[in-house]
């Protein structure tokens, strides 16, 4: 797919900072700033790859660059995961957690605006973001981009060779309240919801987001869905795709 070799292979605009949130080599994040006096928006995003260790933060850099040139101060959060010391569950959400702790501790020396933060989150990084909301209220919202937000159903699916396996350490049966405690779908969260999906994604289907905001809807949170016709996974993450403009709309929409 000409997206993601885009984002894969291509080196994304330098951050104008890189702070360590916590002591391991794998705590940290990119910070990037827009101009201007501020407030500002801010937006944290956890990258994907199945929470395996030969996937980091670098593709994240394209859509951090876009939204901060959108207005937003993001941060762009690493995280241990599956193959480093300490990574999968908790360990990786344990560093998400970190990283957001660490971002509103950067409110006042870099003007953010705490009433607008957003935590967003592309494929396993979806469910990491979601999790996220559930445990801290404190965001104005957050977004999920062709999330894994329904892990017993991607258990089900078997999704890149069993990944979920590897993240919680076991099947459903074997490890009940690590999927308890990590699925979205399973997990209350307070604060609205937006999810968008690619039609044609054949990594994630769409049919996860779809099942997921009728039955948080039915628990009456506030979630809506955007699903963009003809892209697959990475488009909706891709800011050189012709889904960006679809998503950076709605995101905003979201710190209006």
């Amino acid at each position: 797919m000409q997206s993601s070799e885009h984002i894969l292979t291509d080196t994304p605009p330098p951050a104008d900072a890189r702070l360590r949130y916590g002591q391991d080599k794998y705590q940290f994040g990119d910070l990037r700033l827009p101009s201007g006096p501020g407030p500002f928006a801010a937006a944290m995003f956890i990258h994907g790859g199945f929470w395996r260790s030969r996937y980091d933060l670098s593709h994240a850099g394209f859509i951090c660059a876009a939204l901060t040139k959108a207005g937003f101060i993001t941060w762009n959060a690493e995280y241990r995961r599956v193959g480093n010391p300490g990574g999968g569950w908790p360990g990786s959400f344990e560093d998400v957690t970190a990283a957001y702790q660490f971002l509103t501790q950067l409110a006042s020396k870099y003007s953010i605006d705490q009433k607008r933060i957003l935590v967003l989150g592309h494929s396993a990084g979806g469910q990491l973001a979601l999790a996220l909301a559930a445990h801290h209220n404190s965001m104005r919202a957050v977004v999920s981009l062709a999330g894994v937000v329904d892990l017993k159903q991607a258990w089900k699916l078997h999704l890149s060779n069993d990944a979920v396996s590897e993240f919680l350490g076991g099947p459903p049966e074997r490890v009940p309240d690590h999927y308890r405690e990590a699925s979205p779908i399973d997990l209350d969260i307070h604060c609205p919801q937006l999810l968008v999906h690619g039609t044609q994604d054949d990594i994630v289907p769409i049919a996860m987001s779809r099942e997921y905001v009728i039955a948080k809807e039915g628990k009456k949170e506030h979630v809506q869905l955007l699903e963009l016709p003809k892209a697959g996974h990475f488009e909706i993450v891709d800011p050189a795709s012709g889904a960006w403009a679809q998503v950076q709309k709605k995101v905003l929409e979201l710190v209006r």
